[in-house]
């Protein structure tokens, strides 16, 4: 067995890691910061890979385990998932609760108890969990049968993978998942930077998300979820506690009591006219939200008097979803330019006549790429539909053909430019990209985008380097580069338009305060392609810094985990370009921190395995092939991928091919995946 201490370790980072995410998810109110919830979980992570025997289902790392999947198979739901009834104003909001009052067989002046919802925009989900642990998840599909999504569900973070209190027997709950508009903004910038068509909404982004075969990339885009619906006992089977809540109100307090995520704006109302007053209230409320909402759901609370209303076909008749109106406008086109981005990725943008949406006056709006502009047909002149995806972020649906001028008239399609239309050097454009690229490392442009990057709160924060102020530095020659900052004076900086003495100065010792921040945020700040704030966190962190990084191979760089390939592959490209090697090193000899804290990957294990070489063939179902890989790297084995006949033993999974074969021709010695996790715990034994 593990040392004890291991064990300890374990179990008091999967509570902290546990409660984490009922403090973000769930409570809304966060209490580690997105590093301190990385360094623990990929310290989990690691004691797993080297200890397997204590990987439990409900494990925080049992999130993003799972490999990609064949498909997803088609199941029937226990109860049918029915969709609402819609009203699109009040009168229709009155009318639904005289019916309600009619069925019931209640007066006029007998008010019915409601509760009013928030109606999340995103994408049904029915939760399974079988005494208090997660065992399945379904989408609504044709509301008879759905997709079994389990695999993706589970790497969602704001779904606990067990229950707080003790629940006995199978409950079904239902819910949404949705996409977070900050992650909305993040994935589509994503998709804008590797040439992709970004996302219509978070909708269509969280839709899209939870169909894709691979849990690994459901994980990174950052979805959430919300819990409203329990199904009835003698449905979903014992529920543990003495009695089942009366009303809808109940339910939702239960569900929250259980650890799950439950949108907490909700209200019991007494009467239509409250729940009229709610919809009024957060028409313009819900704006200010993180996540889109795109109307109210208002259910009768008595769930007695749910079962007498009874449902349709289609919808029940005890609830109905009030839509607010489309917030769209038709405008003028008159301009599409370009600009060129940290990258040099060349990026259209629109600019119409000034018009109201969402509360805000806009004019502007990004077309995504070339091929974007193209699809749309959208060209200068046009009269355009606009609208604000989510409600905030403006974008043009389409052009009004109807309207657009014809023969000699006819607006010219847009024509991407083939230079720069900064520094004038001709585009590029890669073979599987549709992004176009300004490829002069010192076009002013990309290096503004770069200093204000390096500049960034998350980065090196560096107060009072605005875009102004840069755009001075850079276009007086005063600044080239990140590490040309460093040489800045007061006296040089005063001579700058709208720059005193005192601000000056202060901005001098902010540039020197950023010399003691840590390695990860310069590393971020440099704006390597494809490495986020997390990834650098993580790569500091292993390498100690950026001496340990600099010698470190792309495969040492890949086997972090929570970086992969294309990461580890850009980093390893930019650090062993010259230019960007004498950067680093004017950097350093400038004072700014390349060091960062270590933290020890593995637990000390025996070397049981030193001396022996491992192939891995097949599909392992409980483990990984990294987490393999990584246990007999721990205690003293070697990977390779090819058998020969100085292979020690073939691990063998589900779906093994020639390597299996060979294995077998040449007399090597096969394990199956049990008898795998029983030598990886043998070798745990020889620690003592």
């Amino acid at each position: 067995m593990p040392p004890k201490r291991v064990v300890e370790e374990v179990n008091e980072l999967r509570a902290q890691i546990r409660h984490a995410d009922e403090q973000y998810y769930v409570l809304d109110d966060p209490e580690f910061s997105d590093t301190e919830y990385d360094l623990r979980l990929l310290r989990l992570t690691e004691l797993e890979a080297v200890h397997p025997e204590l990987v439990t289902p409900d494990s925080p790392t049992q999130r993003v385990a799972g490999r990609p999947v064949d498909g997803f198979a088609a199941v029937e739901h226990v109860v049918p998932m029915l969709s609402l009834d819609n009203a699109y104003d009040e009168a229709e909001l009155t009318a639904f609760d005289t019916r309600v009052r009619k069925d019931l067989d209640l007066d006029a002046g007998t008010a019915v108890s409601y509760v009013a919802e928030l109606k999340i925009d995103g994408l049904s989900i029915a939760l399974h969990y079988r005494d208090g642990l997660l065992v399945g998840g379904l989408t609504r599909g044709d509301g008879v049968r759905g997709e079994d999504v389990t695999s993706n569900v589970r790497v969602i973070r704001g779904i606990p993978l067990a229950l707080k209190t003790a629940v006995s027997g199978d409950i079904e709950v239902r819910g949404e998942i949705f996409l977070p508009r900050a992650s909305f903004d993040r994935i589509n910038a994503v998709r804008a930077e590797a040439g992709e068509t970004a996302f219509a909404n978070p909708r269509n982004a969280a839709a899209g998300t939870m169909r894709t075969l691979d849990p690994a990339l459901v994980a990174r885009r950052g979805l959430g979820a919300f819990m409203y619906h329990l199904v009835e006992r003698d449905v979903a089977g014992p529920r543990g506690e003495s009695s089942p809540p009366a009303g809808h109100a109940a339910v939702l307090e239960q569900l929250a009591a259980w650890g799950l995520p439950v949108e907490g704006h909700w209200h019991r109302c007494e009467g239509i006219t409250q729940v009229v007053a709610f919809c009024r209230e957060w028409a313009e409320g819900r704006r200010a939200l993180p996540f889109d909402t795109d109307g109210v759901v208002i259910k009768v609370d008595n769930l007695a008097d749910r079962v007498q209303l009874g449902q349709t076909a289609k919808f029940p008749r005890w609830a109905m979803a009030f839509k607010y109106p489309a917030d769209q406008a038709t405008t003028r086109l008159l301009e599409i330019g370009v600009e060129v981005g940290r990258t040099g990725a060349i990026t259209p943008y629109a600019v119409f006549e000034p018009v109201q949406l969402a509360g805000t006056t806009v004019q502007r709006a990004t077309l995504h790429n070339a091929e974007d502009v193209a699809r749309k047909d959208v060209r200068v002149g046009d009269i355009v539909l606009v609208e604000k995806g989510g409600d905030v972020i403006p974008k043009i649906v389409k052009p009004i053909l109807s309207r657009r001028p014809t023969g000699d008239a006819t607006p010219a399609p847009f024509v991407m430019p083939t230079v720069c239309p900064v520094c004038a050097t001709p585009l590029e454009r890669g073979d599987d990209e549709v992004v176009w690229r300004c490829p002069n490392d010192v076009c002013p442009a990309k290096v503004r985008c770069g200093l204000l990057h390096f500049a960034s709160r998350r980065a090196m924060n560096i107060e009072g380097l605005g875009e102004s102020l840069v755009s001075q530095l850079v276009d007086r020659g005063l600044v080239r580069d990140a590490a040309d900052l460093y040489d800045l004076s007061a006296e040089t900086l005063e001579g700058l338009d709208r720059m005193g003495a005192k601000s000056a100065v202060n901005l001098v010792a902010e540039i020197e305060g950023s010399t003691r921040r840590d390695f990860s945020h310069v590393l971020f700040g440099l704006g390597v392609r494809h490495v986020g704030e997390g990834a650098a966190e993580l790569l500091a962190r292993r390498f100690g810094g950026l001496h340990g990084l600099l010698d470190a191979t792309t495969e040492e760089i890949e086997s972090v985990v929570g970086v992969g390939p294309i990461v580890a592959e850009s980093l390893r490209s930019f650090l062993d370009d010259p230019a960007n090697r004498a950067l680093l090193d004017r950097l350093e000899k400038a004072g700014v921190r390349m060091d960062a804290e270590r933290v020890d990957p593995v637990a000390e294990v025996e070397q049981s395995l030193s001396g022996q070489t491992f192939v891995i063939t097949g599909t392992l179902a409980s483990i990984s092939r990294r987490e393999a890989k990584r246990a007999i790297e721990a205690r003293g084995g070697k990977v390779i991928g090819a058998v020969s006949k100085k292979t020690s033993c073939v691990v063998v999974g589900a779906d093994a091919g020639s390597k299996l074969d060979k294995a077998r021709s040449l007399g090597v010695e096969t394990i199956d995946e049990l008898a795998f996790r029983k030598l990886i715990m043998e070798a745990g034994d020889a620690e003592g």
